[in-house]
Order: C-alpha cells, then sequence, then structure tokens
C-alpha cells in the first residue's frame, strides 16, 4: 500500500507549524526543509477581490516522517497542522477526497 499527503491549501492559515515540527524532528539546520510553506500571491482577482494563498510543499527530503509511520504515529507535519489542512494515508483513498482545485496529492518517490 502507498501512502501519500494530500494538502488543502484552501485552509493553510500560514503558520509555519509543519516546517518547525519538521524541522525539530529530523533535526534541520537553517536553509534545510523536509516541507516549505509557499506564498503565493497577493493576486487580484476581480476588482476588490485579491487571492492570497500559503501552500505547504513537501521537499526531497521528505519521507513522511517513515519512523514515526513505523511507530503508528502520523507525520509530524499532519500532527501539528493547526489549519487541519493536511491528511496522511493511502494514496487511493486520499485521491478520492479531491474535491477541489486547491488541493494537491503528494507521494513521494521510491528508491
Amino acid at each position: 500500500m502507498l501512502n501519500g499527503l494530500l494538502i488543502n491549501y484552501n485552509f493553510c492559515t500560514g503558520c509555519h507549524s509543519c516546517e518547525m515540527a519538521c524541522k525539530v524532528e529530523h533535526g534541520y539546520q537553517e536553509g534545510e526543509w523536509g516541507i516549505k510553506l509557499t506564498q503565493q500571491g497577493p493576486d487580484l482577482v476581480k476588482e476588490d477581490t485579491w487571492e492570497f494563498n500559503f501552500i505547504p510543499t513537501p521537499t526531497d527530503r521528505c519521507d513522511l516522517c517513515a519512523d514515526r509511520v513505523r511507530e503508528g504515529r502520523l507525520p509530524t507535519c499532519v500532527h501539528h497542522c493547526q489549519g487541519l489542512c493536511m491528511q496522511y494515508g493511502p494514496v487511493d483513498e486520499l485521491a478520492k477526497q479531491m474535491t477541489s482545485s486547491h488541493m494537491v496529492l503528494f507521494v513521494p518517490c521510491e528508491e
């Protein structure tokens, strides 16, 4: 069974909890990231309407917290997400939950 990470960035508040939890969990130094929050916008959509998104983006260092998952725990970014915009689980089940253009499914590459 292949597991992944479903991120609904429509609900991301930009709090950076996922980044910090990942850095602490893995001991990453300054400039190293397992997941990085990217800011998009503000973009003018129409008169008096702006779009502003925060997008948590896993990097090549992300292994979905394989050690935590083996212990039956969630990846640390999911566990600490204050906006509850991240879900972890089987890719086929997560794909069925993709109902918005503001959702992305992260599947780590197998080596």
